[in-house]
C-alpha cells in the first residue's frame, strides 16, 4: 500500500496511522519526572528517572550522558526487546542479553562516541511488569485501548522528554532497537519527524508474508493493531520515515521476517527513497543468520550512526 506523495499527504497518513492506536492520553499533556539516582560508569553518567508520560502508569527510565564530551549531545532512544523476558525491559541498554548476541552494552558503545542514550520500560516490562501480557491486552481492549498504541504513545512522549533536555541536541536524535524494539523503532520514526535516524534489528516483518507463512504466533499479542491492514502494510508504515536515514538489519533464517517479505520491502523502499532524492539514506543489511545481533551487524550500525547522526 505504499503511496508516495506530497508532504500534506504524508502528514495525513501519519494522522491515520496514529488514529489506529486506540484511545490515548492527550498528546500534549505535561510531562513531569523525578531523578532518584545517578551513577558514574566507565564512559558515561547513568541517570535513573521516574517519568509521568501518560497520566496512567509511572514510567521508569534510564538516561546515559557521555563523560568527557561537551553538551549538547546527539542522542539515541533505545527500544528494548520482548523475548518473553518481561522483567528485563530497559536494563538492556546497560546490560546486554547474551541470548540475542549482544556484547558491549549500547549505553557504553554510544557514549564512547559522545552519544547520549535513553531507554524506558515499556508497558508490562521491567519495573512495570505486573501480570500476563494477554491479561493486560484483554483489559485494554475492553477499554478501547490498544496495547501497542499505548506503548508507541509512551515512546513518543519519551522523545518529547529527550528532546526537551538542554544537554541533548534535538536536531540529532535517532532511535534503535532489536526484535520488539526494532518494530518500535520504525513505528516511532514513522510517526515522529524528529527522529533523524532509524535503525531496526531483526524485525522488519512484512505483515502479509507473515500471514502467508503462518507466522502470526511468532509475535506476541501486543503486536497486533485492530484494522491496521485495512490502511497500511509494512512498506506503508516505513515510507513515512523517508527521506530520513534508515538502516534495517535482518537474518535470512529469522522466521519473524520471511525472506520474500524482506525482498519486497527492500525493493519498494529503494524506489521510495530514490523518488525522495535520498537513495543512500535507506539500506537493508541481510545475512544468513537468525533472530539475533551479530558482530558484523554491530559494526554496520556504528558506521551508519557515524555517517548520519
Amino acid at each position: 500500500m505504499a503511496a508516495s506523495g506530497s508532504l500534506s499527504h504524508l502528514s495525513a497518513r501519519r494522522k491515520l496511522l496514529y488514529s489506529l492506536l486506540g484511545d490515548l492520553p492527550a498528546r500534549n499533556r505535561p510531562i513531569t519526572g523525578r531523578k532518584f539516582a545517578e551513577e558514574d560508569r566507565e564512559s558515561y553518567v547513568l541517570e535513573r528517572w521516574i517519568l509521568d508520560l501518560n497520566g496512567l502508569d509511572p514510567v521508569p527510565a534510564l538516561f546515559a550522558r557521555p563523560r568527557g564530551n561537551p553538551a549538547p549531545f546527539p542522542a539515541i532512544l533505545y527500544n528494548h526487546y520482548h523475548g518473553g523476558e518481561h522483567k528485563n525491559g530497559k536494563r538492556e541498554l546497560i546490560e546486554p542479553r547474551d541470548a540475542f548476541g549482544q556484547r558491549t552494552p549500547w549505553a557504553e558503545e554510544l557514549a564512547r562516541r559522545g552519544i547520549a542514550s535513553m531507554s524506558i520500560d515499556q508497558w508490562n516490562f521491567g519495573e512495570r511488569f505486573s501480570r500476563a501480557e494477554s491479561e493486560v491486552f484483554k483489559e485494554m481492549l475492553w477499554k478501547g485501548q490498544v496495547m501497542w498504541g499505548l506503548m508507541v504513545y509512551d515512546n513518543l512522549r519519551a522523545t518529547d522528554w529527550l528532546c526537551a533536555r538542554k544537554d541533548v541536541d534535538a536536531a540529532r536524535v535517532g532511535t534503535l532497537g532489536l526484535s520488539m524494539g526494532s518494530t518500535m523503532a520504525w513505528w516511532t520514526a514513522a510517526l515522529d519527524l524528529r527522529m533523524k535516524v532509524c535503525i531496526d534489528l531483526c524485525c522488519m516483518t512484512d505483515y502479509h508474508e507473515l500471514i502467508a507463512t503462518r507466522g502470526l504466533d511468532g509475535h506476541g499479542i501486543y503486536y497486533y493493531v485492530p484494522r491496521l491492514l485495512k490502511h497500511f502494510d509494512t512498506v506503508g508504515v516505513n515510507e513515512l520515515i523517508a527521506p530520513r536515514a534508515h538502516l534495517s538489519l535482518n537474518g535470512n533464517y529469522d522466521k519473524l521476517t520471511p525472506p520474500k517479505g524482506l525482498d519486497k520491502i527492500d525493493r519498494e523502499l529503494k524506489k521510495i527513497y530514490r523518488s525522495a532524492g535520498a537513495p543512500d539514506a535507506w539500506k537493508m543489511f541481510r545475512r544468513d543468520t537468525g533472530h539475533f545481533e551479530t558482530a558484523e551487524m554491530r559494526a554496520e550500525i556504528m558506521a551508519f550512526i557515524d555517517t548520519w547522526l
